[in-house]
């Protein structure tokens, strides 16, 4: 299946020198599937909802200032690839092409309403992420600004002081905030505005109840409910607790599990891949190959590598954030690690990587000798 039919040009194009605050409107009152940047009529690049959670932009910012890059598909490309591609480019939309003009865009959404009926044989087990990062509700929101750039998510799952599940906080509320009509007032009580929010507590912005889904559940349903709801992800809870967070399944995540392929070696996908130095992605599958061969009994059946840029610079060189996470026959595996430089940072995340397998391995041979001292001791 290609994406000709899926494709669409409802989009709307904006210039480079537009005001910030414009596109801010458009967000608000047309809420588009897309918005593409052009400069004298060319393709520049994409503008997404991440750049509006960035509360230290104002509306006088020119729109050229925060474009961002996406992979340019060929209106004819195959659904999987195009989902690989969105993955790797880290963007929730890119360009369509025909005949080397700019035709429109395919979004996250319009493939997965695609391959719907195709998600049936997958559970949320199989897919979700499981590692995930959680605030308190008495945290401020300016914390819950920083934790989403820090680690480049877009959600964020809220416990109480038990532990337990008591909502969500997103990127889209943060932006619903930002864009929330404000023509009665000036620029300077916008600011403050905004600074009013950074103090508030999690408690008062947060989305409550949350809606989960298990382990168990079909992905076909997860993502029927994405889609009739607008959500961009679920929580992940066990089957018979509804109170604790297990992980996050995301449209990203399902994205990248329609890409898996069936290769020889071991499929590695890199998101953000543009950010790698020297190195390649033959060599990051290679080392990824030999830290899970650490661990005989590991079948690794899938590689996601994310690089996630920091502001910070040293001598011109950004930091990075590395994650490396496996998905095996012994559940999820993860790495992190950070570094100036996208190749120091993957090594920072590979030697995370490795002590984790390697204490999986550990906890595997501790279990082993523990059931075989309780054999012992039953035959005395």
């Amino acid at each position: 299946m290609d994406i000709a039919d899926i494709a669409t040009n409802d989009y709307l194009e904006v210039e480079a020198e537009k005001r910030l605050g414009k596109v801010r409107s458009i967000f608000e009152e047309q809420n588009p599937k897309g918005i593409i940047v052009t400069e004298a009529g060319q393709y520049e690049g994409v503008i997404t909802q991440r750049q509006l959670i960035q509360s230290h932009i104002e509306d006088d910012t020119k729109v050229a200032a925060l474009t961002t890059s996406a992979p340019k598909v060929d209106r004819t490309e195959d659904i999987r690839d195009t989902a690989r591609m969105l993955v790797e480019g880290g963007t929730k939309m890119a360009p369509v092409f025909e005949a080397g003009k700019l035709w429109g865009i395919i979004t996250e959404d319009a493939i997965l309403e695609a391959v719907l009926d195709s998600l049936d044989a997958l559970t949320v087990g199989d897919i979700y992420t499981a590692d995930v990062v959680t605030i308190d509700e008495d945290d401020t929101m300016g914390t819950v600004i920083n934790q989403l750039r820090e680690h480049g998510i877009s959600r964020l799952p809220v416990v109480d002081e038990s532990g337990f599940l008591s909502g969500i906080v997103t990127r889209h509320d943060i932006v619903d905030f930002v864009v929330r009509d404000n023509t009665k007032t000036t620029l300077g009580d916008r600011s403050g505005e905004i600074e009013r929010l950074l103090d508030l507590p999690v408690y008062d912005e947060m989305s409550s109840p949350v809606e989960t889904v298990s382990v168990e559940d079909s992905v076909q349903d997860a993502v029927e409910e994405m889609l009739d709801n607008d959500y961009s992800g679920l929580v992940v809870t066990p089957a018979d607790d509804d109170r604790v967070v297990g992980g996050i399944l995301t449209k990203t995540d399902v994205l990248r599990a329609l890409s898996y392929t069936e290769e020889e070696h071991l499929d590695v996908q890199v998101t953000n891949i543009e950010l790698l130095d020297t190195l390649g992605r033959q060599e990051i599958q290679e080392r990824i190959e030999e830290v899970a061969d650490k661990y005989s009994d590991m079948n690794v059946h899938h590689a996601h590598v994310r690089l996630h840029k920091h502001k910070e610079k040293l001598r011109g060189t950004p930091l990075i954030q590395a994650q490396i996470r496996l998905r095996t026959n012994k559940g999820q595996v993860a790495g992190t690690g950070e570094g100036y430089g996208a190749d120091n940072a993957f090594y920072m995340a590979l030697d995370t990587l490795e002590r984790n397998v390697l204490e999986l391995k550990g906890i595997e041979r501790d279990e082993e000798y523990k059931g075989q001292l309780l054999r012992k001791l039953n035959e005395l």
